[in-house]
Order: C-alpha cells, then structure tokens, then sequence
C-alpha cells in the first residue's frame, strides 16, 4: 500500500491562491495581534463543538521556537488537532518569528472553514487526478503507483465531509507508516486496506508511535555497514523538506514528524554508529 507524498496528496491548484494572499494580506494583518487572534479563533471553535476544550487544553495552541544564537529565528506553532505551520518569514527577533507562524496558521484555520475546503465527490475527484499525473510525471519513482492512488481514494472516501487540515493531519500518520516501511510490512502480513484505515484512523500519533518508529530507525542504523550512515542521510533529507514547507508557508507536520522521530532515533542508537 503505497500513498502518494505530501506534495501528492494536497490540492496544489486550489491552494495556491491562499499562499500568495499571505504576502498580500501582511498589511492587514500587521494591524492584528495574530497570536491572540489565533487562540481565540480555536477557543471558539472549541465551544461551538459542545465546549470540549474550550479554554482548555483542547484548544490549546503550541508554539515552539527553534533555539538559535542569532537571527534569522524559526518558530513552529501546533494547531489543537495536530497540524503544524511554521515562521515563513525572514525573522529579526523570537517575537516576530512567533507572530510569523502565528499569521499563517491563522489564515489557513479560517480559510479552512470555508466549504470549498471539505471532502466532496468533486475534489476527490480533482485531487485524485492530480495525484495520478505527479506519479505519471515522476521518471525517477519504479513504484507501481496503482496501489497508492487506489489508497488515496479510499481515504478520501472514507473521510468525505471532513475539511483538509483534519484530513490532513490523518494522512500524517499513514505517511509517516509509509516512510517507516510499516505499510509494507502490514501488506505482507496480508492485512486488508480496510483494516489498517480502520486501526489507525481511530488511533493518534502519539509518543509511542513515534518512539516505535525511532527504534525502529535505530536498529536499521545498526544493521547497516560499518560506518552508518542511514540517520545522517534521512534527517538531512528531512530538514531539507521540513525548511522549503516552512518558506512555502505550507502545513509541514509530516516533515517536522520525521525529523523528530530520525532526531530520537539517533539518541538511541549507539555512539559509534553515529560518528
């Protein structure tokens, strides 16, 4: 089972038009305290939906800045359900860096309430199209990509109704299981694409998982030749991806996820394999 990448998966064409008015909307903005403009947003959207987390933690918004000994500072802020978005800006002080992830985190919750931005029949169908011309246009990639848009549809499917950050912040989880080779493994146990949908859409990326997933990239580092290696090329791959999502002004949790986890991974192999 096979999903396509994150750049594969999204909807490119329609998203497009929100990551120019970013830079349009600065002016705006400029005059608006983003950052409690952003929790309050998610407050109220927690006590719309029956008051669960209103207040509380469940619409708790999480910032988290990179610690730097000078400028220019990145800051990443989590959304309530999981979706991440980062500084995009080229940032003097911790403040402004906070304020960038705030601005664009905020304008992709409202616009995220749009209706055009909830599964329908059409944009599967649009999304799904999309996915099959960037797997047709890849002449690097030797995977059959049959299986992977077929998952793709069964996903979207299975999520119609859902607006595109929820969706997204599922298919996280099947991207990194993906990345970790935990897919293929189910798929040679023979497991069905129903249940492993149903088993992981009910269970959240949690420490656990990602610890799993850390051990699991510590033995490959360890069963590798002498001289490893493995970590050092995956977590630079990583940032690498993890830096162009954030100048993109793009959601970027499935990068910043491997990188934690390869980051995890490298404390628990063993030193030697490190060097």
């Amino acid at each position: 089972m096979v999903y396509p990448e994150a750049s594969r998966w999204g909807a490119p064409d329609s998203l497009a038009p929100l990551y120019d008015d970013v830079y349009r909307a600065d002016g705006v903005l400029s005059t608006v305290n983003v950052v409690e403009a952003l929790q309050e947003f998610w407050q109220v959207k927690a006590s719309r939906n029956g008051g669960a987390g209103s207040g509380g933690s469940g619409a708790l918004v999480i910032y988290e800045s990179v610690p730097a000994a000078h400028p220019p500072y990145v800051c990443y802020v989590t959304l309530p359900g999981g979706a991440c978005f980062g500084s995009f800006q080229n940032c003097p002080t911790k403040a402004e860096a906070r304020r960038s992830a705030a601005k664009i985190a905020l304008m992709n919750s409202v616009f995220n309430e749009h209706e055009s931005r909830r599964i329908s029949e059409h944009f599967i169908e649009k999304a799904v199209a999309e996915a099959r011309a960037s797997f047709a246009g890849d002449a690097a990639s030797h995977q059959d990509p049959s299986a992977g848009i077929a998952a793709f549809r069964f996903m979207l499917e299975a999520n119609k109704g859902r607006t595109m950050l929820e969706f997204q912040e599922l298919m996280t989880v099947f991207q990194l299981l993906h990345w970790n080779g935990s897919l293929r493994a189910m798929r040679e146990r023979q497991c069905s694409r129903q249940e492993v949908v149903a088993h992981y859409s009910a269970r959240a990326l949690d420490d656990a998982m990602r610890e799993q997933m850390a051990r699991e990239w510590a033995s490959r580092e360890r069963e590798a030749a002498a001289g490893g290696g493995v970590l050092r090329s995956e977590l630079a791959r990583a940032e690498r991806e993890l830096r162009a999502a954030r100048l993109a002004a793009r959601e970027l949790r499935f990068p910043k996820e491997k990188r934690d986890i390869l980051l995890l991974a490298a404390r628990l192999a063993p030193p030697q394999q490190q060097q």
